[in-house]
């Protein structure tokens, strides 16, 4: 009994510190993802906070084009002063699956000189996607949240004035075809490539649904799907709720170097090494002085300037670390050393040059 008991307590401490997570959280479908669509178009009715038509003519071209559209003939080699006119960049993304009728929200932003957007209405706009097709048209009032005043000399400002946001401005013009609906099999993408989370996916749907995935690599996993639409849908909506155990996250250290952070995971840790870090201090002081000639010298009146250089070198002991099994072990033996964050990003890469850290590090 007292056997038993000990294996079924293993048994639940290794269920306990198993991380289990949903197919939807690890992969997608292959085909299902958004689409990044772009239009060029003009902002219109500013309060005088438009384009600088002699610095942008392009903002006056598009209006001559425009007003031609709409038959309205401009005169050439006229000097159009388009103050409550701004060029623009449309951008918004198309949802999977998304249908004709359907509104999307666009951010507008200036590409010229304009100095604010409040209070502008962007005109129709074609929105186009990487193939040149028109996918939606945008046209509405731009909401900007911001605010800006200027008088005499002096302004101040309140976030940005150049982007806005035309909620629902967008609407859907053209189906983009997907294959999630065809053929026999649907393909998981795993959304970072692992051989032990892919394998241990499959066996997680083979376990839920019977025999249907295979994976064909570390990174794509194959499920046969009923062909019915209907049985479809309703078999991928209890495939991405599968719960995988997942392996634990490969050890791994984050340094920004270009502002010192220094991030790492519970999975790092340090083998026995000792570490010496001082720190080299160089001071340069300019004592600017005049030099005067006497007054029958003939000699004219220049300045000069003396330089003090200081060298200093703080010394620094020898520390040494323990081996670290957890993170919380790692953090103490680092601060064991009194480096500041930015004297980290060297000792962590001396440390696994050494073999010291057991981690991936990566500069970023």
């Amino acid at each position: 009994m007292m056997r038993i008991i000990v294996v079924l307590c293993a048994t639940l401490l290794a269920m306990a510190s198993a991380q289990a997570e949903k197919v939807r959280d690890l992969a997608s479908f292959a085909g299902v993802r958004t689409n990044q669509l772009v239009g060029y178009g003009l902002v219109v009715g500013l309060d005088g906070s438009g384009d600088q038509t002699t610095q942008t003519p392009f903002t006056v071209q598009s209006v001559i084009n425009m007003l031609g559209n709409l038959g309205i003939q401009v005169p050439s080699g006229g000097n159009l002063q388009l103050k409550n006119v701004a060029a623009v960049t449309v951008t918004t993304s198309l949802p999977a699956f998304a249908r004709p009728g359907q509104p999307l929200d666009v951010t507008v932003s200036s590409i010229g000189n304009a100095k604010s957007l409040r209070g502008g209405t962007l005109i129709l706009t074609p929105l186009k996607g990487a193939d040149g097709q028109i996918y939606a048209m945008a046209q509405g009032n731009v909401v900007v949240a911001g605010a800006g005043a200027q008088a005499a000399g002096s302004s101040t400002q309140v976030n940005q004035l150049a982007t806005g946001r035309v909620p629902a401005g967008a609407t859907v013009e053209r189906v983009v075809p997907n294959a999630l609906g065809q053929g026999e099999f649907v393909q998981l993408e795993l959304l970072e490539t692992d051989f032990t989370t892919a394998s241990r996916m499959v066996n997680a749907i083979n376990g839920a649904l019977g025999p249907v995935a295979a994976a064909l690599d570390g990174r794509v996993i194959q499920v046969r799907a009923p062909m019915d639409n209907n049985q479809r849908v309703a078999f991928l909506s209890r495939l991405e709720n599968v719960d995988v155990a997942t392996p634990e996250a490969a050890p791994k250290v984050i340094i920004n170097a270009r502002t010192g952070s220094v991030v790492m995971n519970q999975s790092v840790t340090v083998e026995p090494c000792a570490i010496s870090h001082g720190n080299l201090t160089v001071t340069i002081t300019t004592n600017n002085a005049v030099s005067q000639p006497n007054a029958l010298a003939a000699g004219q009146t220049v300045g000069v300037q003396n330089a003090d250089v200081q060298i200093q070198a703080d010394s620094g002991g020898v520390v040494r670390l323990p081996r670290a099994a957890n993170l919380r072990d790692v953090v103490r033996a680092l601060n064991a050393v009194g480096a500041t964050p930015q004297d980290l990003l060297a000792i962590l890469q001396a440390m696994k040059a050494a073999g010291s850290l057991r981690a991936q590090l990566e500069v970023i």
